[in-house]
């Protein structure tokens, strides 16, 4: 799963894990909370052990079903479980990103985003007695957008090892060959670096999430509790940090998200996402000359930024010039090959020059790259209408695609 000033952004919510890096010391968050400033929460916050607790179905699921008991004589409890995840005869999972969810929920809808399915696999594990180490993953930042909030996505995984048991069932030595379970497709992880992060830090993860999709709902009361359960239960996650500043900012109080951004800031002086926050923070309170020096920061670090092309390309897609807002679609795509928008319009670019080959190879990546069912549905309908076509008379209309949302204004200095 993100705004303000010349480069189109007005705020960036770091989703799933971005933000993380190596553990640093010195951040004390119980500095950074003001919990008199927001109503009292109205929904209940999981304890952590709720987060991966196991559901009477998922007990069921791998202790009684002869589907999967099965697959333990075969193959033992970790290949069972492996089958289990990878065969949609099985458990029939789909990748979904509109809401993190826990262990059951996962499990009950059969879906979920990376670390929704990360944390039920490792929910299962802890059922069979399987060792589970958690890992961050280094890949180049993705991005996604919601109205005015612009999304870094991160990624986990997992590993799974094997444990030797006695007759009653406990184990006895555990093995030293790791598998690592992920569930996006290995080209895209590729040459990725990995970090191993304890359970501590996972959790964080999950409440951050959930306090991002609460401000993306509008809900900017209810985020802060979920944002402040993140930096509580692991301050080394500085991602929820910058969440936390993005929630004060919208609260407000752009004086509180300024103390929290410098801070991350000491820690991670190239924190692309606290420095953009920062220019909001400072142009909020009028200081124009000190968010002009972050912003010549920010803009050494990242002269071109998320979805700029983007714009562009849209831009140029009313403007009539389908030539020049392929091209410039095609530069979002070079520098994030997965994220499914970027190739639906990149398709109907390629539509209105007569390409309906291609724009019928885009759209088909647009299908399979779909973050929820929704989307997918969409785009293959999309798909299929141009299939039937041999070739445009002429440039279809912008609303044959939905409309992306569009920035608002912003104040350019």
């Amino acid at each position: 799963m993100f705004r303000l000033i010349r480069f189109a952004f007005s705020l960036f919510v770091v989703v799933v894990v971005a933000g993380c890096a190596a553990p640093k010391a010195g951040v004390d968050p119980r500095e950074m909370l003001r919990d008199a400033a927001f109503k009292p929460q109205s929904h209940r916050i999981p304890a952590p052990e709720e987060i991966f607790a196991v559901s009477p179905e998922m007990h069921a699921y791998v202790n009684d079903s002869e589907e999967f008991q099965t697959l333990v004589r075969h193959k033992g409890e970790r290949g069972a479980l492996i089958d289990a995840l990878y065969s949609r005869p099985l458990l029939k999972l789909e990748y979904e990103s509109s809401v993190t969810r826990n262990a059951a929920e996962a499990f009950a809808a059969r879906s979920g985003n990376c670390l929704s399915l990360v944390i039920m696999t490792a929910a299962f594990a802890h059922e069979l007695r399987l060792p589970v180490h958690f890992q961050t993953v280094f890949v180049d930042d993705e991005w996604t957008r919601s109205g005015d909030l612009y999304f870094v996505i991160g990624h986990v995984n997992l590993t799974l090892g094997k444990a030797r048991r006695s007759a009653d069932g406990t184990a006895l030595q555990i093995d030293a060959d790791q598998l690592v379970i992920d569930f996006v497709r290995p080209e895209a992880l590729r040459g990725a670096r990995l970090m191993e992060v304890d359970e501590s830090t996972i959790i964080a993860m999950y409440y951050n999430n959930r306090a991002a999709e609460t401000l993306e709902a509008g809900d900017v009361e209810g985020a802060y509790w979920w944002a402040r359960a993140a930096v509580l239960q692991q301050p080394r996650f500085l991602g929820s940090f910058n969440t936390l500043a993005v929630i004060y900012r919208r609260h407000g109080d752009s004086a509180g998200a300024e103390t929290i951004l410098r801070e991350v800031l000491r820690l991670e002086p190239s924190n692309v996402q606290a420095l953009s926050n920062l220019v909001i923070a400072m142009q909020n309170q009028q200081r124009y000359a000190e968010a002009e020096q972050f912003q010549a920061r920010l803009t050494a670090l990242q002269p071109y930024p998320p979805f700029k092309f983007f714009d562009l390309g849209i831009e140029a897609m009313k403007r009539g010039d389908y030539l020049k807002a392929r091209d410039l679609f095609k530069r979002e795509v070079d520098r994030s090959a997965y994220y499914h928008e970027f190739r639906f319009w990149l398709a109907l670019a390629d539509y209105a020059l007569g390409n309906v080959k291609e724009a019928g190879k885009q759209l088909s990546l647009a299908v399979e790259n779909s973050p929820t069912r929704k989307t997918h549905d969409l785009y293959a309908a999309k798909l299929a209408w141009i299939e039937r076509q041999e070739k445009p008379k002429e440039p279809p209309p912008l609303n044959m695609l939905p409309q992306p949302q569009m920035p608002q204004p912003v104040r350019n200095f």
